[in-house]
């Protein structure tokens, strides 16, 4: 088959996805595929050219454009199938603010938040208490991310993201383990507890550094606390009107409580990642991963 890899693109997560495309260009080739990879980040404007050459692509972009379902959206005017989400999805599981409404709609949890689209006055107090977990509201990697004790705080861990064009999405600092769940297609996979080595939480060293945190396949939960996770994973990917595959971090708390953090609808893709080591806890490997999703994404291509 021949594939267009669609990685690089001009995010602040752009290291990230080349380092995930080299990955899985290696696993496609030696499956037989011819694989061209493709840089967006020069090679934007002949996107729909490149795709119509090709029998299927394959997206490994990491925030603005590629989690936004802008590349989406082109694939589809020109019907060129692609896994995971559509460009609705896409866009909504991106802008964690939206992505929270509609969990709360649901009746599904996540935390309290307010969301600032541009700096506050020099006056403005933060409706929730301190101390605050700080975000970027489309970022992704952890990257410009930190807890604020106080205003003087906040303030410095906003500044830099309204700098960079983003907004803002406050919520409270909840105690407890992170646990991640991947969906490949209609099915949940293992889950995995996270234990940072690096810091306080599973920031962008501890996440990308060699030893930065313990990633335990599957989470030592008890079946039903893990039937739970995989149920609520389950439930977000629907609820956001999500296909294919994505994975959902949540916090675990002392009594068990879980809390949705938020979805991820192109998740990492080394052979290290974390939705390609659920899914070798299933018995299956990079490669049959990577044959998965383009599956998925052929049906769901021929469905539309």
């Amino acid at each position: 088959m021949k594939i267009l890899l669609i990685a690089g693109g001009w995010s602040t997560e752009r290291e990230v996805s080349l380092n995930g495309a080299r990955a899985m260009r290696t696993a496609l080739e030696a499956r037989g595929h011819t694989v061209t990879f493709f840089d967006l980040f020069d090679g934007f404007d002949r996107l729909l050219d490149a795709a119509t050459r090709h029998d299927f692509a394959l997206i490994n972009l990491h925030g603005r454009p590629g989690e936004d379902g802008l590349v989406q959206a082109l694939l589809d005017r020109v019907h060129c199938p692609y896994q995971g989400a559509g460009p609705a999805g896409s866009f909504l599981a991106l802008n964690k603010s939206a992505a929270k409404q509609i969990f709360r709609h649901m009746g599904l949890p996540t935390a309290d938040w307010e969301f600032l689209p541009c700096p506050p006055s020099t006056t403005w107090q933060p409706r929730l208490p301190f101390p605050l977990f700080v975000k970027s509201n489309t970022g992704g990697s952890s990257l410009r991310t930190g807890r604020a004790a106080d205003i003087t705080a906040l303030q410095k861990l906003i500044t830099p993201i309204f700098a960079a064009g983003d907004e803002v999405l406050l919520e409270p600092v909840l105690s407890g383990h992170e646990v991640t769940c991947g969906i490949l297609g209609d099915d949940p996979l293992p889950p995995i507890l996270i234990e940072p080595i690096l810091g306080d939480f599973f920031d962008y060293e501890s996440k990308y550094a060699q030893g930065g945190a313990h990633e335990i396949c599957p989470a030592p939960l008890s079946p039903a606390l893990t039937h739970r996770v995989q149920e609520l994973a389950l439930a977000a990917h629907r609820a956001l009107g999500l296909w294919g595959y994505s994975r959902t971090d949540f916090i675990l708390s002392s009594d068990d409580t879980l809390t949705i953090l938020e979805v991820n609808t192109l998740p990492g893709m080394t052979a290290t990642s974390l939705v390609p080591q659920e899914a070798a806890a299933i018995g299956l490997d990079f490669g049959q991963l990577l044959e998965r999703l383009i599956e998925l994404g052929l049906q769901q291509c021929a469905r539309a």
